[in-house]
């Protein structure tokens, strides 16, 4: 460089860094977006700045660019940002398991689960062989399968196999000795299957439980290993947050090692259900909530019933496809309100499965006789599928969330009409009449029964369709979520519910910098191309934690 150039450049570069002296230095500046803030009035931004994890401020891209400076940059190009989402109902370890079993989505027929399980290779003598998500209601014959051609072929092997819904079981000669099940037992009627003095194999609720425990656990290194597998997809769909609905004391101990370890900037967020079982109780019920900005324990998961796709879900008339089945009540009044009570004296939040009309009766009772009047408590029934019209101010008066599953709605609407009649239906499913009782209400998947992609919840909640588009005018349209209710739900709705609002949730200065880019504005583009929408990037406190690239 000559004099004279060096002479004319030094004034400039000291021009510059003056410039940038008098700004204040982020970490990143994301510019030229279309940031959906999630705000009380859904402000729309062009740009943000984030600093320490951090959002410091959002605003016009030159606003930002005038008072911040960052050597890191982001322009979005023009791309749709939207708060990280927040799945409010999954089960995160069950489905990090999963990721090691023989997938069975999809098949229509019970010869199709044995062609998949015969593909997945051999097995030692003695090797468990595990699959999940086969349906019945796929198949021609709407019949849950036996045992019989699993004890042929696998004579030496333990088979377990979990219906989609996670209720009911399959399981084979080998895996029932295994388990120490027979026809002798204590669990309910109907729990343990026989036909002509045998054992079908089918084994649902308690049971179902029992068994799926006597398969034994991967290692410390292959677990370790799947959870950062299923982290990792969790990302790639836009997640930051997931609430896992139910764990036992060893796995929220690890959860606790993950989220305060070395690594823990790249672990997702975690909100914690977990069982009331002595272990849960001693080592962190009794002790209160726990909480770091990875990991937030404070809720114990209670089950009233089953499904409604395995007819275990318990109904106040008999299910109209099965006269004399009422379903199965999981828990006893009695044990529901000795939890209502350990919560309330211990400050954690209840959330209680309940699908069918009469569970969601009788919770929302006992619910009633603990919380008394609208309160901030935020107990919760995850589910709400079947809700008596008579019982949904109930939600209102007693503050009681409403945590559903949109996707549920549209995987069960070809058979629930079968279930249930003409009438009941039309109390099924009924999204916009739970969501008027508080003004809100949180939304998620309940994966690994349903999809992960949030982005499916939302298009599901908004056009009641499949992701072929049917029915042509969406299944009980008038139960169906604004864009902006939609949006909410996987968002800052669901924060709430998991008492993490003032933290996550919405890209809002102070909060924790988690949000995504999408290809597709979801809220503008036509309801069709919803589905079809990718996630480009995914950003963890300011992190970026997935690159579609």
């Amino acid at each position: 460089m000559n004099k004279k150039l060096l002479t004319l450049s030094l004034p400039l570069l000291f021009l510059l860094n003056s410039c940038n002296l008098m700004k204040t230095k982020t970490d990143l500046i994301v510019y030229h977006a279309k940031i959906y803030t999630v705000d009380p009035v859904l402000t729309v931004a062009e740009a943000m700045a984030v600093n320490n994890g951090k959002i410091i401020a959002t605003g016009s891209t030159q606003d930002i660019l005038k008072k911040y400076y960052s050597v890191k940059k982001l322009d979005a190009g023009g791309n749709p940002v939207y708060p990280g989402f927040i799945d409010a109902h999954s089960h995160f370890y069950g489905y990090a398991l999963n990721l090691r079993h023989i997938v069975l989505n999809g098949c229509m027929s019970f010869d199709e689960v044995l062609g998949r399980l015969q593909q997945s290779g051999k097995y030692n003598p003695g090797e468990w062989i595990v699959g999940r998500g086969w349906d019945h209601n796929l198949w021609k014959e709407k019949k849950f399968p036996e045992r019989r051609k699993l004890d042929e072929l696998y004579p030496e092997n333990p088979v377990v196999l979990t219906r989609i819904d996670g209720h009911v079981v399959l399981a084979n000669n080998l895996a029932l000795q295994k388990a120490g099940i027979g026809l002798k037992n204590t669990f309910q009627a109907g729990e343990v299957e026989t036909r002509l003095g045998l054992l079908t194999g089918i084994l649902s609720e308690n049971a179902a439980d029992q068994m799926r425990n006597a398969i034994p656990k991967p290692g410390p290194g292959i677990l370790l290993s799947l959870l950062a597998r299923a982290r990792e997809n969790c990302f790639a769909a836009g997640l930051t947050t997931v609430s896992d609905a139910g764990l036992e004391a060893e796995t929220a101990g690890l959860l606790c090692d993950l989220s305060s370890g070395p690594d823990s900037s790249r672990m997702i967020r975690v909100y914690a259900m977990l069982y009331p079982s002595s272990e849960n109780i001693k080592q962190f019920i009794l002790k209160g909530p726990y909480k770091n900005s990875r990991l937030l324990i404070n809720s114990v998961k209670m089950y009233a019933d089953g499904s409604l796709g395995s007819r275990t879900a318990l109904l106040k008339q008999a299910y109209s496809d099965m006269p004399g089945n009422h379903g199965i009540q999981v828990v006893s009044a009695d044990s529901l309100r000795k939890v209502c009570k350990l919560c309330l004296d211990c400050g954690y939040q209840l959330n209680t499965h309940a699908i069918g009309d009469s569970a969601n009766n009788m919770v929302l009772s006992i619910y009633s006789e603990y919380l008394k009047k609208t309160n901030n408590l935020r107990w919760r029934i995850e589910h709400c599928q079947v809700v008596d019209p008579a019982d949904l101010h109930k939600f209102r008066d007693y503050s009681v969330i409403p945590s559903v599953q949109a996707t549920h709605a549209t995987s069960d609407m070809g058979w629930a009409k079968e279930r249930l009649g003409i009438e009941r239906i039309k109390g099924a499913y009924a999204y916009k009449d739970l969501l008027k009782q508080n003004g809100w209400l949180a939304n998620g998947t309940d994966f690994p029964i349903e999809n992960i992609s949030p982005l499916l919840t939302f298009y599901a909640s908004v056009a009641r369709k499949d992701i072929e588009g049917n029915p042509a005018g969406g299944f009980q349209p008038e139960n169906s979520l604004s864009r902006e209710e939609a949006l909410r739900s996987v968002t800052i709705w669901a924060a709430k519910a998991d008492f993490w609002e003032h933290e996550i949730g919405s890209i809002e200065a102070g909060k924790n910098a988690d949000f995504v880019i999408l290809d597709r504005d979801i809220m503008l583009v036509d309801e069709s191309e919803i589905p079809k929408t990718n996630v480009l990037s995914t950003f963890l406190a300011g992190i970026q934690v997935y690159n579609r690239k």
